[in-house]
């Protein structure tokens, strides 16, 4: 196999898709951020009352994989034989081994230790046989495997204060992503929980892993999301989450705790002052230069 690799501004990505998939004959396309890991990374999303996520980010990498090197040659022509290919920067054409994709994948991805007795387990992996909670959750369209620092610390903040108080009578997980967060609320004695997000995808992933890890909640889109709640979780970016602040401190019942995440650790001063107004947050726990930050609802 083939790949051709094209830097392209953020207004050519959607129609280059298109074309590369239904006229050039890619057998896949994928797009990156060109800018990621530089202060130039952006994060792609849309919250209620703003505009809808952009498809591409500012610079964006794309990439299509073709059967053989005829392929990919004559769909890069194609490319720049385009009116506008001086916006189009060639960056790659090279031979891809063949591989079993399947198990490579597979194997990024191994059991992840959240506390002692707390994991989440690949379907494929066996159980560790220390752990006596388990969520098995597999990698698909929505974010959230248990592997980034942010759910890291959103796990083990939920496993630490659920053994350590009464059963929560509500938990609401916004922006849910796999709804990793609102099954590990269920599986640690919650009540009633809530998972919602703007993706489609993200909520019928979170349908998918709550039925598979036998555990009853709900997941919607954010409209959906009522009522206050003894727990709400959101992680997320800092620029949405200071968007939500007013929406997501209403979410939280008196005396309930508001857990936020996706937080750099330079952002949570400008986090603190933004949610000043409704709830006091702290730095809980922090991991790789993220932070998590946690505060509670006074009682009325």
């Amino acid at each position: 196999m083939f790949e051709l690799v094209v830097l392209a501004p953020q207004e050519r990505v959607e129609a280059m898709g298109d074309a590369l998939m239904d006229e050039l004959g890619a057998l896949s396309v994928s797009v990156e951020d060109a800018d990621a890991g530089s202060r130039a990374e952006q994060a792609l999303f849309g919250e209620p009352g703003l505009p809808a996520p952009r498809e591409a980010w500012l610079h964006s990498q794309v990439q299509a994989l073709f059967e053989d090197e005829a392929g990919a040659t004559q769909a890069a022509a194609a490319l720049l034989a385009q009116p506008w290919s001086s916006e189009l920067r060639l960056q790659a054409l090279r031979a891809v081994a063949d591989a079993d994709w399947v198990r490579l994948t597979q194997a990024q991805f191994a059991p992840v230790g959240i506390a002692p007795s707390f994991w989440i387990v690949p379907s494929w992996h066996e159980v560790p046989p220390d752990a006596q909670r388990v969520i098995r959750l597999d990698p698909g369209l929505a974010f959230g495997t248990g592997t980034h620092p942010t759910t890291r610390m959103c796990l083990r903040w939920i496993a630490r204060r659920a053994d350590a108080a009464q059963p929560w009578a509500r938990v609401l997980d916004y922006g849910c992503g796999s709804g990793i967060l609102a099954v590990a609320a269920a599986l640690h004695g919650a009540l009633e929980v809530q998972a919602v997000d703007i993706d489609p995808a993200a909520v019928e992933a979170t349908r998918a892993n709550a039925l598979a890890n036998g555990v009853v909640l709900e997941a919607g889109l954010p409209a959906q999301a009522r009522g206050e709640h003894a727990v709400v979780l959101a992680n997320i970016l800092a620029t949405p989450l200071k968007l939500l602040a007013p929406l997501l401190c209403g979410h939280v019942a008196p005396g309930g705790q508001l857990v936020l995440a996706g937080i750099l650790e330079r952002q949570h001063e400008d986090i603190t002052q933004t949610y000043a107004p409704w709830i006091d947050l702290a730095v809980a726990d922090s991991e790789e230069g993220w932070v998590l930050m946690t505060g509670s609802r006074g009682q009325a």
